[in-house]
């Protein structure tokens, strides 16, 4: 098996940007199991009671955490 060397602060930003990715990833996994199951039917009777949704964005907020 071959070794490599590389400087501690190198590894750390490593594994910090695969932690993010994983921690990412699941999050959305989680996300997508709390969003309600939506048959067509219904989907249908509420786009004719309020129209298709627009992909324009109304208002936009930044919030520094």
């Amino acid at each position: 098996m071959e070794t490599i060397t590389i400087s501690k602060k190198e590894l750390k930003r490593v594994v910090k940007e695969s932690l993010q990715e994983v921690l990412e990833k699941e999050m959305m996994e989680i996300r997508a199991m709390f969003i309600p199951y939506v048959s067509h039917e219904e989907q249908n009777d509420i786009n004719l009671r309020y129209g298709t949704p627009t992909r324009k964005v109304k208002k936009s907020v930044k919030v520094k955490i």
